[in-house]
């Protein structure tokens, strides 16, 4: 069983992890990234290092095969907005409802792959992890299913960040993201709404 310092569930390709990456340079690092394109730029970055281990399964409350769905590399320049490639979902209608007037995805633009998901325990099970000092959590309405799995008796968290503007629905916050709060707080964790979008809980010593 592995000690981690830092485990990141929607890693994107990196590029705003890279000052907690070399933080914890010497110590075991979980990438966490199931978009294919992303995934291929961090095992480039990274793949080197025998402290970090890059992960391309998605995190979900169940494990089986089914389809997950993100932006087509080839749409991002022409979508105009480059944290499109960092949008992708086990539900396509939750990328089709970041439409707006400046950001005009379409059907056309969406891929999809079947992917081998995975619920928490899995992941924990596959890296042979046995404490996370920091978990961060960014998997675009995934959250709840993720969090709820969690049994926070089996694992040592100390600090624990998640995005929790798609908590209930697509840009919408509502009784899952409470029902999480209550959860964390029953576990020793004090939250904290760090900004509009990301929440940060930590464990009280």
């Amino acid at each position: 069983m592995k000690d981690f310092a830092l485990v990141v569930i929607g890693a994107h390709f990196g590029v705003w992890l890279e000052d907690k990456i070399n933080q914890f340079k010497n110590d075991n690092i979980l990438l966490v990234e199931p978009v294919p394109y992303n995934n291929q730029i961090l095992k480039k970055n990274f793949s080197k290092r025998s402290n970090i281990f890059i992960c391309e399964n998605a995190i979900f409350s169940e494990n089986k095969i089914k389809k997950f769905f993100f932006v087509k590399e080839e749409s991002i320049h022409k979508l105009g907005k480059h944290w499109a490639s960092g949008i992708g979902s086990f539900d396509k209608q939750h990328i089709l409802n970041h439409r707006n007037k400046r950001f005009l995805i379409s059907e056309e633009d969406i891929g999809e792959i079947e992917i081998e998901f995975i619920d928490f325990d899995k992941l924990v099970q596959k890296y042979q992890i046995k404490s996370i000092k920091n978990l961060q959590i960014d998997a675009e309405g995934a959250e709840f299913e993720i969090l709820n799995t969690i049994d926070f008796t089996k694992i040592d968290i100390k600090k624990l960040q998640f995005e929790s503007k798609h908590f209930d629905g697509t840009f919408f916050e509502g009784p899952k993201l409470k029902f999480i709060k209550e959860k964390l707080t029953k576990n020793g964790f004090e939250t904290t709404q760090i900004d509009k979008e990301n929440i940060l809980a930590t464990k009280r010593l």
